[in-house]
C-alpha cells in the first residue's frame, strides 16, 4: 500500500505520524508534486488557518496535484483543515479559494450562546444506520474538536447533503463532523487527539481495502433539528510545571504561591531536601500516566528554560517529542513563546519558536508575560471600543494568523489588590466584594485583580479584565486563568475571579489554581460555566485522581468524557 501523508507546512503533523506508527501502518511523506502519482492512499492532516493552508499548498506546487489526486478516485482522508479545504471557500479567509469538491462554503460559529472556538470533546450523530458504515465512529464516544469555522449541515441541499456522514451539535448549531462520498472521507475533529476512540476511526479506515476506501456510498438525507442540549463535555486538564533541578535534570515541580523550592524540613520534607526544587516526577512518564488515567488534555509549562534561546533548548523539545509519542490527547506547551535572539546574535520570531514546538508534537502554545506586554502596547493605539489596536507583530497575532486562534492560549497570572469598599479608582467597575457568609478574611473587604508577569514576580498596571479582553481581540483562542492567591492552597478555585473573566470574554476559559478536592471541580463548573478546569499538585501527589473527579462530575449531571 502506498500510504502518503501531506504536510503543507503548518500545524502539528507529527502527532498523526506517531499515531500511524502506533497502529502499525507504514507511510511516506508527500515531498513534491510527483509523489501524488506514487500514492495509492492519502491523508491530509490539518492544524491551522484556511488561508495559510491554501497558501502553503499553492506555494509548494501542491494545490492542483491534490485536486487531481482526489479527482482520480484514489482514497483520501482529510482531518480538520484537510476537510475544510474540500469546500469552495471559508469566511476565515474569504479571498482564498478552496478545492471546491463540496459545493458549499465554510461559515463561522456564532458566539451568542457559547464560547468560540469550539474547543474540546463532543459527541457525533451518525446519519447512516447501516452496519459497518461509520469508519469506526461511535455515537457513544466523544471526539476532540478545535475550530472556530464550520460546515453547516445543509440537509435540504441534496448536492451538499449527499456528502454528510455524521453531524455534531455545539450550542444550537448543527454542523458536519464527517463527510464521506466515493473515495473521500474527512473529519472535522482530530482522531489523532481523540484518545482510543479516535485511534479506532483511523485504524478502521486504514484496515479497509483500498477499493473499499474508494467506493463509499453517500449517506441518507436526514433532517437534523438542534437538540435541547449538545454533546459538549467539560475538560479536565492535567498540568505539569517543568524545570531543571539543581542537578540539571528536567523534573515536574509544583509551587505554593509560585515558590517551587521546599521551604523547611518540616511536613515530611527531609532536612537535606530543604531548599531544593520540589520533584514530583519525570514529565514524560507523568504525561503518559495522565493520558491513561483519562485526562482530556495535558499542559507542559517550562518555567525556567527558554531564558536565552528556546530553539536551542533541546531537552524540552525532546520532552514534547517523547510525550507526543505516548499521549493521544491535546498537548499544550508554554514558556518562552516570544521573539528571541540566540547568544550568537541569530534572531528568532515567536512564530518560528511556536512552529518548532508544533512540529515536535504540541497542539497549542501558551503565552504569558508577552501577552501582557502586547496588550499594554495595543492600549497605546486608540480604538473605538477602548481596547486599543494591535499592530500585527505580537506573538498572539502572528501565531493566530498562521495557525488559527485555536492554537493560541494565553496564561494569565493575576493577584488580588485590596482596596476600600468605597474605592472610586480606575478599576471600580471590576471590584469584587467579600460575601457576608464567605471566608472570614474576605468579609467586608473589596478587591480588584492585577496582572503580573515573569511568573508573578512583577506587577503591571493592567487589570485582569483589560488583559483578557485585549488578548481576545488580538486573536487568542483560550484563556488559562491562574490565581496567585489560591495557587497551592487547596482551598478551591477563586470563583469570583473565574466568574469575572468568564463574563468578560467569548472564548473558552480554563480555571486553574486552588483545587484540593473533587468537589472543587463540581463547584467551578456549576457556579462559573467555564469550559475546563486544570489541576496539578493534587494529581501529581495522587491526592485526588482524574477518575474520581469525573465520577463526581457525572454524579452532579455535568457532562464529561468517559470513552
Amino acid at each position: 500500500m502506498g500510504l502518503y501523508l501531506l504536510d503543507y507546512g503548518a500545524g502539528n503533523v507529527q502527532s498523526l505520524a506517531n499515531t500511524l506508527k502506533k497502529l502499525g501502518h507504514d507511510f511516506e511523506w508527500i515531498s513534491s508534486p510527483a509523489d501524488f502519482h506514487k500514492a495509492t492512499s492519502l491523508i491530509f492532516p490539518g492544524v491551522g488557518a484556511f488561508g495559510s493552508a491554501i497558501d502553503g499548498l499553492t506555494s509548494r506546487g501542491l494545490y492542483e496535484p491534490l485536486r487531481e489526486y482526489i479527482a482520480s478516485g484514489k482514497p483520501y482522508f482529510g482531518i480538520c483543515i484537510g476537510m475544510q479545504v474540500l469546500f469552495r471557500s471559508s469566511l476565515e479567509s474569504p479571498s482564498s479559494k478552496g478545492l471546491g469538491i463540496i459545493p458549499s462554503d465554510i461559515g463561522v460559529f456564532s458566539n451568542v450562546d457559547k464560547s468560540v472556538p469550539h474547543m474540546g470533546w463532543n459527541s457525533v450523530d451518525l446519519l447512516d444506520p447501516a452496519e459497518n458504515a461509520h469508519e469506526g465512529l461511535s455515537a457513544a464516544a466523544s471526539y476532540y474538536f478545535v475550530h472556530s469555522f464550520r460546515a453547516a449541515y445543509e440537509w435540504d441541499r441534496p448536492e451538499v447533503a449527499q456528502w454528510a456522514h455524521s453531524t455534531t451539535q455545539y450550542g444550537r448549531e448543527v454542523f458536519l463532523a464527517t463527510v464521506r462520498k466515493g473515495n473521500v472521507f474527512a473529519c472535522q475533529f482530530h482522531p489523532e487527539k481523540s484518545g482510543q476512540a479516535g485511534l479506532r476511526v483511523l485504524d478502521a479506515w486504514l484496515r479497509q481495502s483500498e477499493s473499499e476506501r474508494a467506493t463509499s456510498p453517500p449517506s441518507p438525507r436526514v433532517a437534523r433539528a438542534p437538540k435541547a442540549t449538545d454533546g459538549f463535555t467539560k475538560r479536565i486538564i492535567a498540568c505539569m510545571d517543568v524545570r531543571s533541578n539543581d542537578d540539571g535534570d528536567l523534573v515536574v515541580t509544583k509551587g505554593d504561591q509560585y515558590d517551587v523550592r521546599e521551604r523547611t524540613a518540616a511536613g515530611g520534607v527531609q532536612a537535606d531536601a530543604a531548599g531544593a526544587v520540589r520533584n514530583l516526577g519525570k514529565p514524560v512518564a507523568l504525561a503518559a500516566r495522565y493520558y491513561e488515567e483519562g485526562a482530556d488534555e495535558i499542559c507542559l509549562m517550562n518555567i525556567t528554560s527558554f531564558r536565552h534561546s528556546p530553539l536551542l533548548d533541546q531537552p524540552m523539545l525532546a520532552v514534547v517529542r517523547a510525550a507526543a509519542e505516548t499521549v493521544y490527547v491535546p498537548l499544550t506547551i508554554g514558556g518562552g513563546i516570544k521573539d528571541t535572539v540566540d547568544p550568537d546574535g541569530t534572531p528568532h520570531s515567536a512564530l518560528e519558536v511556536a512552529g518548532a514546538y508544533f512540529r515536535a508534537g504540541a497542539d497549542k502554545v501558551s503565552i504569558a508575560t508577552e501577552a501582557v506586554f502586547a496588550v499594554e502596547k495595543m492600549r497605546t493605539r486608540p480604538s473605538a471600543d477602548g481596547l486599543g489596536e494591535g499592530d500585527g507583530t505580537s506573538a498572539i497575532e502572528t501565531i493566530a494568523h498562521a495557525y488559527g486562534r485555536q492554537a493560541v492560549v494565553v496564561s494569565v497570572d493575576p493577584r488580588r489588590v485590596y482596596v476600600e469598599p468605597t474605592y472610586d479608582g480606575p478599576y471600580k467597575d471590576e471590584l469584587v466584594f467579600g460575601k457576608p457568609d464567605g471566608p472570614e478574611n474576605e468579609r467586608g473587604r473589596a478587591w480588584w485583580y492585577q496582572c503580573t508577569v515573569r511568573g508573578g514576580r512583577e506587577n503591571r498596571p493592567l487589570s485582569v479584565v483589560q488583559l483578557v479582553k485585549g488578548v481576545e481581540k488580538l486573536g487568542a483562542g483560550e484563556i488559562l486563568l491562574n490565581s496567585i492567591d489560591r495557587d497551592g492552597t487547596g482551598l478551591g478555585y477563586d470563583l469570583e475571579l473565574v466568574s469575572l473573566v468568564r463574563r468578560s470574554v467569548r472564548i473558552p476559559v480554563v480555571a486553574s489554581s486552588g483545587a484540593g478536592r473533587k468537589e472543587h471541580f463540581v463547584e467551578v463548573f456549576e457556579k462559573t460555566g467555564v469550559e475546563a478546569a486544570l489541576a496539578a499538585g493534587i494529581f501529581h501527589r495522587r491526592e485526588v485522581s482524574i477518575e474520581e473527579v469525573k465520577e463526581a462530575l457525572a454524579e452532579a449531571k455535568i457532562n464529561v468524557r468517559t470513552a
